[in-house]
């Protein structure tokens, strides 16, 4: 019997099943993507957006073509309400969508209560990763020999690569003057101190300023207001904060763990209604808690698209393992980076041409033929 199989999102643990949609469409199923974009940018390359590392075409997928070469309908638009009593997807533009199975993949955003009610248009949260094009857009662009005072907000992972990477972009457009990151705690809070000590030397060549200890309470106009009531002026603010699920399950009425994210079994099956399905960081997998990080989205990959499809056709599913540690590698900007897996860290040329070429390899796995050839000049922003 034919079933309508509904993607909402083309992130990354929604790559092998959309991959592989044949498998689905010759099983005599409707396939459906939807997404606010054709295309999906892979967030590890993000930084390198911004710096000018990587051109567009090269961090991005082809989503929508991806699903209409393989038989699938693509719809652009953001689901707002999911009503799993009627089966139905409610977007933004008022148009309903039914379906008999559906699964998530919608990212996370930065929390929104931090930016106030005027945050400005220089302004940009991390995510989504195209705001990272837009500020490099915004700095190369500027014209009457404006210059920036860069404040990135948040001590992390990604707070250290993007700081880094507007070294770079300092050092190509001159238009950068200084860079300052504001941290709630210590930078690379988690990591070891080997790892912090080789951030700091990193950040350091890029002439960084790092405030350590300043929480942020709001950032309205460029402005970062700390909680000791100081502030830091900035005109190109970057808020690279604690990710966190888009309220959309929430909203729904749906079951979610702490943080909002849409409660799953270890099947990555909502606990509630078996027809939903998730993955990557809008999901919490009940009893299994994970870090909100890209790995597991992409070890996620195969089994919802073989679980998917189980469902569908009646057969039973398989369990999610997400298995052990994994590695990180910072992006430094210039040519280098920082490894980090567990306990052990070291930095230099060979970590990030090993990060570079684990992302390319990635990318080229679920690219499509041609994808990053004859791009528009536009596309090398």
């Amino acid at each position: 019997m034919s079933k309508h199989l509904v993607f909402v999102g083309g992130g990354h643990a929604h790559l092998t099943a959309l991959a592989f949609l044949r498998d689905t469409v010759r099983a005599g199923h409707r396939v459906t993507l939807i997404g606010p974009a054709p295309y999906h940018y892979y967030s590890g390359m993000g930084p390198g957006l911004l710096s000018g590392i990587y051109r567009p075409a090269e961090a991005r997928f082809h989503v929508r073509k991806m699903a209409e070469d393989r038989g699938a309908a693509f719809v652009e638009g953001r689901v707002t309400l999911v009503d799993p009593f009627r089966r139905a997807l409610i977007l933004e533009s008022g148009r309903e969508v039914r379906y008999d199975a559906a699964s998530f993949n919608i990212g996370s955003e930065v929390p929104p209560d931090l930016l106030g009610p005027s945050p400005g248009g220089n302004v940009f949260p991390v995510k989504p990763v195209e705001n990272l094009l837009e500020a490099r857009r915004m700095v190369r662009e500027t014209s009457g020999g404006r210059t920036f005072r860069a404040v990135v907000v948040g001590g992390g992972t990604a707070g250290v690569e993007i700081a880094a990477n507007l070294g770079r972009l300092a050092r190509e457009t001159g238009r950068i003057e200084t860079i300052t990151i504001v941290s709630r705690s210590d930078i690379l809070a988690d990591f070891p101190d080997k790892a912090r000590s080789l951030a700091r030397a990193s950040l350091a060549r890029w002439k960084v300023e790092i405030l350590e200890g300043a929480a942020v309470r709001s950032i309205s106009r460029g402005t970062v207001h700390l909680e000791n009531g100081s502030a830091v002026d900035g005109n190109l603010v970057f808020v690279a904060v604690g990710i966190r699920p888009l309220p959309l399950f929430r909203n729904s009425g749906l079951p979610t763990g702490e943080d909002g994210g849409l409660l799953v079994n270890d099947r990555l099956q909502c606990v509630m209604h078996p027809e939903l399905f998730g993955g990557g960081d809008c999901i919490t997998i009940e009893g299994i808690p994970l870090d909100r990080v890209g790995v597991y989205a992409v070890r996620e990959n195969r089994i919802l698209h073989r679980n998917l499809l189980a469902f569908l056709e009646g057969r039973p599913l398989l369990r999610f393992n997400p298995g052990g540690g994994y590695l990180l590698i910072l992006n430094l900007g210039d040519g280098t980076g920082i490894f980090r897996r567990k306990g052990f860290a070291w930095d230099g040329s060979l970590a990030f041409r090993l990060k570079n070429h684990l992302d390319r390899s990635f990318m080229k796995k679920f690219q499509l033929s041609g994808e990053t050839d004859g791009l528009p000049a536009k596309d090398n922003a």
